[in-house]
């Protein structure tokens, strides 16, 4: 298909972007629109009025998501390891 060039709007300003294909093109979308809307929700409750201000906490809330995500799935990770050894354990007392 070809590279696709998209634009892109965050805080009122526009960003054309190249794209692998219409996922990554969707992809962009979506972002660019949660970003728009955590803008939005910055701007009114918080009366903050620095578009940089606005999207150095959208680049913290959503950057917080991403390594919390990764820790919760490090610690799951290790929990089904820890099980899985137990279990292992468990099997080879019996076995013997």
């Amino acid at each position: 298909m070809g590279i696709l060039k998209i634009n892109i709007i965050i805080a009122g300003r526009t960003y054309p972007l190249s794209v692998n294909n219409t996922k990554e093109e969707e992809g962009m979308r979506k972002a660019a629109n949660a970003i728009n809307k955590l803008i939005a929700t910055y701007e009114k409750n918080y009366a903050v009025s620095d578009k940089q201000d606005v999207l150095a906490m959208c680049a913290l809330q959503f950057a917080s998501k991403v390594e919390i995500s990764s820790l919760e799935k490090d610690s799951t990770s290790r929990e089904v390891v820890d099980k899985i050894k137990e279990l292992t354990n468990l099997v080879d007392s019996h076995l013997k």
